[in-house]
């Protein structure tokens, strides 16, 4: 990857995802380094976040570097009526990066079009979420020894879910099989499976959440049905606790499976499967740390070698 923008997991090769991971292993190992003396960031987040804004927040104060920006569209002139390609203009003017999440579809491909400096996509909307897949890799990775040949069993909200999305695209490389399950409110769109046939990869859909699909799983990715996606709210309290993963449904689960949720869950996850070793959304989240700081010097052009 150049010093360039961020925008979709496709926008980095099977060569340049290897490193970011190297990187992010790098960087678990010792993760303050002081690589961004001088450098601004700006993170603008026109859309709620918890773990993604504050796991990159920390990720450039543990580099060395300041960070200026806002958590609320409220506190920012977009309130106002600015257009998203004044806000970007302008803000470029006083930093060397923009971390941005915003929650139309494309936003952060139009930012990077108009900015002076890299953009990195922090969410938009139902589409990407590249820096979110890249610690699900490492955590795949670190948990699984190896991103080859693995069985990945996606549950809940597949559509909306552009965490899955990314995932998907960037699983490619691996030669997976995929099982999406969801209801037929929430499944995965036409063009990721399209996508999957294009590169002669596996998958196989299931309305029901059942533990012989649970069983053949090294990974089990939960996801939760985003309220905030749904015009129709009917629809929405009709699939929003259709799959809880209890923890008796992972008794006859493989040693090695792992449960990823990129969070928040809402009740996707009974508090019971926390507990279970093979629970892992927590230091899931906790990765995000690593491999943040290794795609912010990884855009930045920074060697941390």
């Amino acid at each position: 990857m150049k010093k360039e923008s961020l925008v979709s997991i496709n926008d980095i090769s099977k060569e340049e995802i290897i490193d970011l991971l190297e990187k992010a292993k790098s960087f678990e190992e010792n993760p303050n380094r002081r690589v961004l003396e001088g450098k601004v960031i700006a993170t603008l987040f026109f859309e709620p976040s918890t773990r993604t804004r504050l796991s990159f927040e920390t990720a450039v104060n543990r580099l060395g570097g300041r960070i200026i920006g806002f958590s609320d569209a409220a506190t920012s002139s977009s309130s106002k009526g600015e257009s998203l390609k004044d806000t970007i203009m302008m803000v470029s003017n006083y930093v060397d990066l923009i971390i941005m999440r915003h929650y139309l579809e494309g936003a952060a491909r139009y930012a990077s079009e108009v900015s002076s400096v890299p953009i990195i996509n922090a969410g938009d909307g139902a589409n990407q979420h590249p820096s979110q897949t890249m610690l699900d890799l490492y955590s795949i990775y670190k948990t699984q020894g190896t991103l080859e040949n693995l069985n990945i069993t996606m549950v809940g909200d597949l559509k909306y879910g552009r965490t899955v999305h990314s995932l998907l695209q960037a699983m490619s490389h691996f030669h997976p099989t995929f099982h999406f399950v969801a209801p037929d409110e929430l499944k995965m769109p036409q063009e990721y499976k399209i996508f999957c046939d294009e590169h002669n990869i596996p998958y196989y859909e299931h309305r029901e959440f059942s533990e012989e699909v649970i069983n053949q799983a090294d990974i089990l990715y939960m996801t939760r049905v985003q309220r905030e996606r749904f015009t129709d709210l009917m629809e929405y309290e009709r699939v929003k606790n259709v799959y809880i993963l209890h923890n008796s449904m992972l008794a006859g689960s493989k040693p090695n499976l792992r449960v990823l949720h990129p969070l928040p869950r809402v009740n996707e996850i009974a508090y019971d499967v926390d507990d279970n070793p093979k629970a892992y959304y927590f230091q899931q989240a906790k990765n995000g740390l690593f491999a943040r700081q290794a795609i912010i010097c990884k855009v930045l052009g920074i060697d941390v070698d």
